[in-house]
């Protein structure tokens, strides 16, 4: 967003440089007061009952604002026309709130469970000041429509573009392994994978990732799967450059990983849900399967590793996710947004 609108002010809750990616240190970030308190830069979600106020209190003089939002971003007021793209109505507040606060104090916990009434009641009313919704996906915008009743356009979120710069070897593996890339938390479904390939001896799966579900994985695991755990950027271009493709087993917002793979001509093997149905092309990028089991995947993962793939298609069905791409369908809409303002 800010590399189609770079002379844009961002105003966020919290901004540390340090911590965060550094090409915002070329921006024009303006953090709002929540920023001074140093507890809520070191766990965020300490602010939660703090963040509606701020973004409340935030007055944005200009013809259009782009609204960066899974929480409370669209909760700004504004002198002209608001633009909300829109990741996820806040998970903590509607059907995830167990799982998202799992490790918050006893405190967050209590306070958020009495003002969560109040909280729905700002978020849908801020969610009603916005003149347009995007969102990443049609999975989220049926969750949209469910909370907020908002019909909102979807905007496929951008794929960085890993296929360019240098690919460093993993030592001792050899190319034609099937590749899985992800947080290893419980509902990324890696047990099942790993399962199923229990059941492929001929066959290696390679897991990236780090995460909770780490070590338990790595207790599960067989002869024929590698637990990498975290790689850098070098690695991962040549691990995408030389599997036999990828494999999802997780209901996901957005389908991010298949792009991936595709941008280096390779298919994937996907869960049918979520994001997943809008990035992946059934036959063409990659393969579906319906159930999250050992059985299905095994399936699936023999018809990927048989068919013939066209490596030309996968890649150009991946440049259709380019940064580039959004930053001109953006730009393009805020302009149709600032026509309505002068009309």
């Amino acid at each position: 967003m800010l590399r189609a609108f770079p002379d844009a002010p961002l105003y966020t809750s919290l901004y540390d440089p340090d911590t965060t990616f550094p090409e915002f240190r070329d921006a024009d970030v303006r953090p709002l007061w929540t920023n001074r308190i140093a507890a809520l830069r070191k766990d965020h979600r300490k602010g939660l009952l703090l963040y509606p106020a701020a973004f409340s209190n935030l007055n944005v003089d200009a013809d259009v604002t782009i609204c960066s939002s899974s929480g409370f971003a669209h909760g700004a007021r504004t002198t002209g026309r608001k633009v909300v793209y829109c990741y996820t109505p806040a998970r903590w507040l509607y059907d995830e709130a167990t799982t998202y606060l799992a490790n918050a104090s006893t405190l967050v916990k209590a306070g958020l469970k009495t003002a969560a009434p109040a909280l729905r009641r700002w978020d849908r009313h801020a969610a009603g000041t916005a003149d347009r919704f995007l969102t990443s996906s049609t999975a989220v915008a049926r969750r949209i429509r469910d909370v907020y009743g908002i019909n909102a356009e979807i905007l496929p979120a951008p794929v960085p573009d890993l296929t360019q710069g240098h690919a460093t070897p993993i030592a001792d593996l050899a190319p034609g392994f099937v590749l899985c890339v992800g947080r290893l938390l419980p509902y990324k479904n890696v047990d099942v994978i790993m399962d199923a390939f229990g059941q492929l001896p001929g066959e290696r799966l390679v897991v990236v990732g780090e995460g909770p579900e780490h070590e338990r994985l790595e207790h599960l695991a067989r002869s024929n799967t590698t637990l990498l755990g975290r790689v850098d950027d070098d690695e991962l271009r040549w691990l995408y450059a030389n599997s036999a493709g990828l494999v999802a087993s997780s209901y996901e917002d957005y389908g991010l990983t298949p792009l991936e793979a595709n941008a280096f001509g390779k298919p994937a093997v996907v869960l049918r849900g979520g994001g997943f149905v809008d990035t992946v092309l059934d036959g063409e990028t990659g393969v579906f399967f319906d159930t999250a089991t050992a059985p299905a995947i095994v399936i699936a993962i023999r018809y990927l590793l048989a068919a013939r793939w066209d490596s030309v298609t996968l890649r150009a069905h991946a440049s259709t996710y380019t940064g580039a791409e959004f930053e001109t369908s953006l730009q393009a809409l805020v302009r149709g947004q600032r026509s309505a303002v002068a009309a």
